[in-house]
């Protein structure tokens, strides 16, 4: 008698690319909802919220993969002790990401969505010497909280804009209130922890310079969201570019009444080669696991039998 058909459930609508691996490996794909009762994987999303009751309930479950780089969704600690296997997708999206944070850099700095909005509305008058001013990049210092693979690749792409570069990771760099101080542009790209959730708060935004961007394209609790509203709206900070959000989707009030700063829809990997690898890969991670071979991006290697 053959063995069962492995179970795997799908939490959203992903790209083809990681659904045809699953369908190639003679899986059943189960769509939508983070259930895992009767089921032999979960490969779900970053917004999807994987705590412990939940796993306690997946008595076949043997691999959450996890279709993001970070893995603060999911309860390492419980997933550990149970036996299952938690992977992530690293490396793939370190380049679109870095773009993006480069992007909101730029937009921020001068001022791309006021001008945008301006235009749009029919307020453009032609041009005027006081239209618009905003903050110079090239050649200015920027400071990189998180010294990982994004990190680094913002740092190269800074390299374009002669920019001077400080870093700020555990172990190594400079001090983050030094950083603050003499950076003209913050971009943070450090992980999700109890010790980096709040890490830009109130004293940290005053240490900043009045004209400094901020731009977090990792997390959005990092950043004490209500406290940057009132940093933004009085001055203490020149601007800021957000792709990430404390209470994601929701913003802090009056966030998106401030014109000093630009605001996107958590796409930092939003491209159709990075979300289609992100898929693949989570994929991939579920064939392996369910199949008993190594599995290449494992956070917490499980101990359940295939």
């Amino acid at each position: 008698m053959s063995p069962p058909v492995p179970t795997v459930r799908v939490t959203a609508a992903i790209p083809e690319e990681g659904i045809e691996v699953l369908r190639e490996a003679g899986f059943r794909i189960e769509m939508g909802g983070v259930d895992v009762e009767g089921i032999d994987a979960l490969l779900c999303l970053l917004t999807d919220r994987i705590d412990a009751p939940l796993l306690e309930r997946g008595d076949r479950l043997k691999v959450v993969a996890n279709m993001a780089v970070g893995v603060d969704n999911v309860d390492l600690e419980a997933a550990a002790h149970l036996g299952i296997t938690v992977t992530n997708t690293p490396d793939v999206l370190t380049d679109a990401t870095a773009d993006l944070a480069f992007a909101l850099m730029l937009a921020a700095a001068r001022r791309v969505s006021w001008g945008d909005r301006l235009v749009r509305s029919g307020g453009f008058r032609g041009w005027e010497p006081l239209l618009g001013l905003g903050f110079e990049v090239t050649g200015g210092t920027l400071g990189i909280v998180g010294a990982g693979r994004i990190g680094t690749a913002v740092a190269e792409r800074a390299r374009g804009f002669r920019m001077d570069v400080l870093l700020c990771d555990l172990g190594f760099g400079v001090p983050l209130a030094d950083l603050l101080e003499r950076s003209d542009f913050v971009s943070l790209h450090c992980p999700l922890t109890p010790e980096t959730r709040h890490l830009i708060g109130e004293e940290e935004l005053r240490r900043m310079r009045t004209h400094a961007v901020l731009v977090n394209t990792a997390r959005g609790p990092i950043v004490d969201e209500r406290t940057l509203v009132r940093a933004l709206r009085e001055g203490w900070i020149g601007a800021a570019g957000l792709d990430v959000f404390e209470e994601e989707p929701r913003l802090a009030p009056g966030l998106v009444d401030l014109p000093n700063v630009v605001l996107t829809p958590h796409v930092g990997s939003a491209t159709f080669t990075t979300r289609g690898r992100m898929a693949e890969i989570a994929a991939r991670n579920v064939v392996a696991a369910l199949r008993g071979k190594r599995v290449p991006n494992a956070v917490v290697q499980g101990t359940r039998s295939p």
